[in-house]
Order: structure tokens, then sequence, then C-alpha cells
């Protein structure tokens, strides 16, 4: 029995010792944008518990370490330091692109591997940091898709530029201007407002000044949904167009039916994708509808989980193995450049009716 006690007790310390992987959240559960949080949350959460139902990642199962930065610069350091001080390899998020851009230096330096399924400025993976990625198209993409579709809808409308600022903001106006110059279309009014501001006034007496028919808005739901009912307020007759960070129904909280015929433009809604119906079904039975950025969420840690089943735990090889091969996700098979980017990213242009958004091409 003694020899049976001490060949069970080697057998045991010769078996791998599993362990949970902890990966971190970061993101906007808090404050105006706090829309985005819940969408990364549930997104995460959901893709988790079934990783978790199906044996985990090789045997060892996904806990998630929340932590929030309420899309501040600062906060979203002291974020990404508390990630590193925790010993957290691996962390989706974060939210904002001005909030990920200075997170991701401190995940550099820490060699963490980082993946946002929201934040799209190309300043966050231009600096090459090996271990930064997204599930989500950069901006130089989209305003160049935006351009492009209000140069050909709108090229004999006097236009506006206006940017909240931040870095997504300011980032996506950039490249719509670009194109712009390509195509010899130049807007009569560039001009900015601030995060938070509830007082559109005076931008709304320059679209009336300036003759203003089109204006694109680069600005989240409260502060765009806010200049569309002053605009009705103010009775000007002006065309917006927003980007992805109205493309959530706190947009229409917002505006309510002033709302109506409001252009934006976004990804290509992964809800309509084969890949994601099952997912799909889990998220309506739970009472969540899944809109935004919930199922870029879902597919990120989907990349966490396949490159740690690839290339273990360790985060260089990991981003390394990621880059080698596409990965299948809930929306649809994602390809990596040298920069972490989504090399196949799809957009499409979509129009508040009625509460709700439609693709359109007109």
């Amino acid at each position: 029995m003694k020899k049976l006690v001490l060949a069970l007790a080697a057998f045991l310390v010769a078996m791998p010792a599993y362990a949970d992987i902890t990966i971190g959240v970061a993101g906007s559960f808090s404050g105006e944008n706090a829309f985005l949080g819940e969408q990364l949350k549930h997104g995460v959460t959901l893709a988790a518990a079934d990783i978790n139902a199906k044996g985990g990642i090789k045997g060892e199962k996904i806990v998630l370490q929340f932590a929030d930065d309420a899309c501040d610069p600062k906060q979203a350091v002291s974020v990404a330091n508390k990630m590193a001080s925790l010993g957290v390899k691996f962390v989706v998020g974060h939210a904002c692109s001005g909030a990920s851009i200075p997170a991701s230096k401190v995940y550099n330096d820490e060699q963490i591997f980082m993946i946002t399924p929201i934040s799209s400025s190309p300043a966050l993976t231009d600096p090459g940091y090996p271990t930064i990625f997204r599930t989500y198209g950069r901006d130089d993409q989209q305003g160049a898709f935006i351009a492009d579709y209000i140069v050909k809808h709108f090229l004999d409308k006097k236009a506006a530029l206006v940017d909240d600022k931040s870095a997504w903001g300011r980032g996506i106006v950039a490249e719509e201007a670009k194109t712009f110059a390509k195509e010899n279309f130049t807007p009569v009014m560039v001009d900015s407002f601030n995060e938070g501001d509830r007082d559109f006034s005076s931008l709304i007496t320059k679209f009336k000044q300036k003759g203003v028919q089109v204006a694109f808005l680069a600005g989240y739901s409260t502060e765009v949904g806010l200049i569309v009912r002053q605009m009705h307020e103010q009775q000007a007759n002006v065309q917006v167009v927003g980007g992805d960070a109205i493309f959530t129904d706190q947009f229409w909280s917002v505006t309510g039916p002033l709302g109506e015929g409001v252009l934006m433009s976004a990804g290509a809604d992964p809800r309509k994708f084969p890949e994601a119906q099952p997912v799909l079904a889990e998220f309506r039975k739970a009472g969540f509808e899944p809109e935004g950025y919930t199922l870029n969420a879902y597919a990120a840690l989907q990349v966490v989980a396949e490159g740690i089943a690839r290339a273990g735990a360790d985060p260089m090889k990991v981003a390394a193995a990621l880059r080698a091969s596409p990965v299948n996700t809930v929306i649809g098979s994602i390809a990596y450049d040298a920069k972490g980017d989504m090399t196949n990213p799809a957009f499409a242009m979509y129009r508040w009716h009625d509460g709700k958004y439609i693709e359109t091409d007109k």
C-alpha cells in the first residue's frame, strides 16, 4: 500500500498544474460613455462563459478582471499599471481611443497583450507595438469610406467637418479631409466642440451663417444627439452624418424622433454574419441585444483564447502566432498585419429610422 501511495503521489506531482488564466477587461464602465463599457462587458463575459463551458483554454478556465477607465486618459494609464501590478498578461480593452493610446504605452513597456474591440485611431497601432491588436477597423479606413459617401451623395452641398477634440474625433476628421482634398471637395466650415458640452448654440449659428447643408459630426451619442435636437429647435436644416460613436441606441434615447434620417458609418453589422447566429441567440435569450461593439468584444476574447491555445501564455509569442494565420470568430475570419490591425475590415452606412438603424446606400 505504501508503494502505491508513493507512486500515486509521484504521478500527481508529474501531472501538469492547471490554473486559471486571468484576463483583464478595461473600459468605460462609468461616465457618459458607459454604454461602450456595457457592450464590452457583455461581449467578453459571454465569450468567457462559452469558452469555459467547452473546457477553457487547454483545460484552464478564464477569469475576468474588470477595471474602469471612464474613457479618461489618466485613469486608463492607472488601469494599465494596475493590470501590470496584478501580473495580468492579457487585456481586452480599452474602449475610447483617447484611453487606449496612453494605456498601450504601458502595456508595451510591460509586454502585456492588449486587444481593443472599439478603439479605431491609427495612432494606437502606428507605433508598431508588438502586442497591441484590435477587432475593429481603423479611422483612416473608415474616414475614407465616409468621405467617399459624402462626396458621392452630397457633392453639390455645403459641408462642414466638426470634431469633439478627442483622439477619435480629430483622427477621423483628419482622414476625411485627406479624401476630400483628393476629390477637390472643400468644406465651407471646419470646427470643433468639447466632450461634455451641452449648449451648441454658437456651433449651430455658424452652420446657419455658412449655409451648411450637410455636417459630419465626429462625436459621441450624447453630444451629437444634443446637437441634432438643438438644430431642430433653432430651425437649422442640416443633414447630419455621424461616425460609429453614435452606433448605439443611446443616440436615439437622446434625440427621440428628431434623430430620424441621421446617417452614420460603422463596421458592417456582425449580427448579420452567419458565424454570429448561435451567440446572437444566446444574447437575446438572456434579454440583451448585442448592438454596437458587443460582438467585436466577444471576438476579442476569442482571439486571445486562440492565441494562448496556439502559443502558450507568453504575450509576445501569442502576438506572433496571431499574425501567422487567421482566427475564426463570431465576426468572421480575422487576419492581422504587422501592426496588429485587421487586414479585412468592412464598413457600411446606416440611417436612423423609427428608433432603429438600418443599412442604407442612399
